[in-house]
């Protein structure tokens, strides 16, 4: 069951450090496990064949967690390892697999490019995706 799978539009393809994606979430079953993905969608001229990511979890009493993290976008000889359609590759990477909520209530997620690059350009849609784990 999916609980949310957003996507959001970047400004001009380009994905500023300021510009964080946030996506709001209501968890009524805290403590079953939950996998959430990044959606991520760029150009074939995005020129790198990974993204670095922080991840802010902000649970419903206002503690904060941050995780950076590296997403693979390409194998070594440049082949984009994302779905192909004419010059956009898409992606749903895994960010964390059987997460349990400590609580109920509503979270914020937000994801913030953390490359060298600001902005970063060519970079078209980022997302969350949130969806009960499949026993």
């Amino acid at each position: 069951m999916t609980l949310v799978d957003s996507n959001f539009e970047l400004d001009k393809r380009n994905w500023s450090y300021t510009e964080k994606v946030r996506v709001p979430l209501n968890i009524e079953e805290a403590g079953i496990p939950y996998n959430i993905y990044l959606n991520l969608r760029h150009t074939s001229d995005y020129k790198y064949s990974n993204i670095f990511l922080l991840i802010h979890i902000t649970e419903p009493n206002g503690k904060k967690t941050t995780e950076r993290k590296e997403f693979k976008l390409a194998l070594p000889d440049g082949e984009w390892l994302g779905s192909g359609s004419g010059n956009m590759y898409s992606y749903q990477l895994m960010i964390k697999e059987n997460y349990k909520f400590p609580v109920k209530g509503k979270y914020m997620i937000e994801l913030e490019q953390n490359m060298r690059d600001n902005p970063l350009n060519h970079v078209t849609d980022a997302g969350i995706r949130v969806e009960k784990a499949i026993k």
